[in-house]
């Protein structure tokens, strides 16, 4: 299946989807109103919840929570999204204006903040205990993956083990805590729930190295930010990283440097020293070998169009070119 025939699978979960988001985003708040409404039509994969329907619906779930999870899925993926382009101080995100560049740096946090107590406000209501202690240790983990994140800024010395530790964090947990979700809510048994957060999780990895690398040899217009969005800022992703690794001491010296520094101004001495490697082959064949984990994990579930619209989806996100 592509992207679009795993979508139509689900499409009438996600029309539900997508209009319990947009009853979940009102306020008498207006500005809470403005920006979740920019925020809603500002396009995106939507993932995440796609995961969540899927992996219910493949455990054979015939009930409506999995489309409360869904939306509370992305709901703490997008309040991330708010909180990392303040840090970032990113201006372009999915070809769009980030929402701090339209209204501000201030009430992009604080919406983000409505976003996280809106979705745990939802997960009260789902009743579950094991939801709650789902999602509030993930949540915990992203934080923390983001912190680890600044410590690694500026830091030329960060290791591929610290750089795969942030993006575990990061990005993989959410995923992870989703694909699982949808085995808690059909109550399947235990093995069925971690063979589903081993999927996510794997997936996740693959799904953050190919943007890291897709940030390298992408145009902008495919991609939606900026090329070498992650150098301007000092992120040595594993694309540097192992540029670094395979360059001559003087190369590595002025890598360095320009990690320290960050910004633009050296883009096109890093886009060399990056094709003279093997830098974007090395990190695609990572995220090939964790896809392929990912559908690995998956053997225990019943065969459904549903199971293999979860191993499709990881090929997708190998392959893709946004």
């Amino acid at each position: 299946m592509d992207i679009t025939t795993i979508r139509q699978l689900i499409a009438d979960d996600m029309e539900a989807v997508d209009k319990l988001i947009v009853r979940q985003l009102q306020s008498d708040v207006v500005l809470i109103n403005q920006i979740g409404a920019y925020i809603v039509h500002s396009g995106g994969k939507r993932l995440r919840p796609m995961i969540v329907l899927m992996a219910a619906r493949a455990c054979g779930y015939g009930g409506e929570r999995h489309l409360d999870l869904a939306a509370i899925i992305e709901f703490i993926h997008t309040a991330t999204l708010l909180h990392d382009d303040v840090v970032d101080g990113s201006d372009l995100r999915r070809n769009r204006e980030t929402a701090n560049a339209v209204w501000g740096n201030e009430a992009s946090v604080l919406v983000g903040d409505f976003l996280y107590s809106r979705a745990f406000e939802m997960m009260v209501e789902v009743g579950r205990m094991q939801v709650m202690d789902l999602l509030s240790h993930a949540t915990n983990r992203i934080a923390e993956g983001e912190v680890l994140q600044l410590l690694n800024v500026h830091n030329p010395e960060t290791s591929e083990a610290e750089y795969m530790e942030v993006i575990k964090r990061k990005t993989a947990t959410l995923f992870e805590a989703g694909a699982r979700l949808g085995g808690v809510i059909a109550d399947v048994p235990a093995d069925q729930q971690q063979a589903l957060a081993d999927y996510g999780l794997h997936l996740g990895i693959a799904f953050q190295l190919v943007d890291d690398a897709l940030d390298y040899y992408s145009s902008n217009s495919e991609i939606g930010k900026n090329i070498g969005d992650d150098l301007a800022e000092g992120k040595p992703t594993l694309p540097l990283i192992q540029a670094m690794k395979q360059a001559d001491e003087a190369q590595r010296q002025r890598l360095a440097t320009i990690i320290e520094n960050g910004g633009l101004e050296e883009i096109d001495f890093v886009m060399q020293a990056i094709q003279a490697s093997d830098a974007i082959p090395y990190t695609q064949q990572l995220a090939q070998k964790e896809a392929q984990l990912s559908k690995q994990a998956l053997a225990c579930l019943p065969d459904t169009s549903y199971k293999k619209a979860l191993a499709d989806l990881a090929d997708f996100s190998v392959a893709r070119t946004n």
